[in-house]
Formats: structure tokens, C-alpha cells, sequence
């Protein structure tokens, strides 16, 4: 096997890479990479192109690494380097979570009170290590806001009632085509439910397509409330 220590600078990611990479993700194989350095091989051919690391690749430049490990693969064809690709991306996502294993060292972990794990939040993870009083007192903070939240929300609040009110004031009742009052339900409606219907002016239609119909509303015939159109 062909070990060899590369400048990053000298590694090229590659174009056809199967697997996609998000900001979170990258992000904390930056941690990971921070915490325990690069604990995995880049694998790349004969011409320093990234066969499977790319992921790693980036997260060692975020981390402000210089060089990486790499594993040389010389004299592959191209399918046999796709396939390859393909290979290690997909049998790693057969394997699934050994969840009793993780309770266990999570357990273990919490009588040390250290969750700093790359890839998981510290906060939910100390919570599985909660004894029932503990659920109780945290589960009994659950919802409440703080001062600067509740402040935020309220001041939002009022200013979205300013703005409703001054578009319901400058806003226009549709009368229906053929009627001198408001919108009321059809006396025989076929569903016996009353609802109303809506009039279209086909003798203008130019003039109807014209109307601005976000600043225009209907009074519902059973509760009297506005509908916008």
C-alpha cells in the first residue's frame, strides 16, 4: 500500500465526488478534525485527485491544516475508480446505529459530564443522562421565553396588527357582478351549506383583469369576516 504525506494545496477534489457535502456537515468534521485531528486516510490516484475524502479534504482547509495522509491508488481505470467511489459511499450507509452501545457510552460519559462530541449537540445528549426529577425540573422550563424573546415577539406583534389595520383601511369591498349589496349566499345552493359564490364581469374582462385584487375583499355571508382576494 502507497502511504504518502500530501500538501493539501497539491490534492485536487473531484469533480464527480457521490456524495454531497452540507455547511453543518463540513462544520463539524471541522470539529472533529480540531479535536482529534485526521483520524481517516484520503484516498486519491496517481494524479493527487480525491477518490474518497472529499469531505475530510475540506474540513482539514477549514481547520487550517496544511497536509494530509493519503493512500495512493496508481494504475486504476476510470470505471474501476467510480465504482470504487460508489463502493465506500454506499456500503457505509448500510450500517446502522448499535443503539444500545451508544446508551451505554453515553451513560458513561455523563458522569463526567462531557458531551463534547463532534456531530451531536452536547445539550441533548446530557438530557438522556437525566434522572426522572431532573426530566421533571428541565421538561417544567420547556416553552418559557426569555426576556429578550418575549420582548422581540410582542414588539412584532403590534406592528403586524399597525400594518393589517392600514391595509384594511385603505382596502375596497367587492360587490358581485349583477348585485347593489354585499355578497350573500345563494338561496338554493345545490350543497345546502350556503356557500357563497363569486360574480365575473365577461363583458369587461380587460377592465376586471385589471383590478388590484391583493387590496380587494368579500364579507363571508355566514360569520361577517373579510376574505381577501
Amino acid at each position: 500500500m502507497n502511504i504518502k504525506t500530501i500538501p493539501l494545496s497539491e490534492l485536487t477534489p473531484n469533480p464527480k465526488n457521490v456524495r454531497l457535502h452540507s455547511a453543518k456537515q463540513i462544520s463539524e468534521y471541522e470539529r472533529s478534525v480540531r479535536k482529534f485531528g485526521q483520524i481517516k486516510l484520503i484516498v486519491c490516484d496517481e494524479n493527487n485527485v480525491i477518490l474518497i475524502g472529499n469531505g475530510l479534504y475540506e474540513a482539514m482547509k477549514a481547520a487550517g491544516l496544511t497536509e494530509a495522509t493519503c493512500i495512493i491508488k496508481e494504475g486504476m481505470s476510470e470505471h474501476d475508480k467510480y465504482k470504487m467511489m460508489m463502493a465506500d459511499n454506499k456500503i457505509y450507509s448500510l450500517g446502522v446505529d448499535n443503539l444500545e452501545a451508544i446508551e451505554d457510552i453515553i451513560a458513561e460519559l455523563g458522569g463526567v459530564k462531557d458531551f463534547d462530541i463532534p456531530g451531536y449537540d452536547a445539550d441533548l445528549l446530557e438530557t438522556l443522562t437525566f434522572e426522572p426529577i431532573e426530566a421533571d425540573d428541565f421538561m417544567s422550563g420547556y416553552g418559557i421565553l426569555d426576556t429578550d424573546t418575549k420582548a422581540g415577539m410582542e414588539k412584532a406583534a403590534v406592528r403586524y396588527e399597525q400594518e393589517d389595520a392600514e391595509f384594511a383601511s385603505e382596502a375596497e369591498e367587492i360587490t358581485p357582478i349583477g348585485q347593489n349589496r354585499p355578497l350573500e349566499a345563494p338561496e338554493t345552493a345545490a350543497n345546502g351549506t350556503g356557500d357563497a359564490g363569486i360574480g365575473v364581469d365577461t363583458e369587461n374582462p380587460v377592465e376586471t383583469a385589471g383590478i388590484a385584487l391583493q387590496r380587494r375583499y368579500i364579507v363571508c355571508p355566514k360569520c361577517g369576516e373579510k376574505i381577501w382576494l
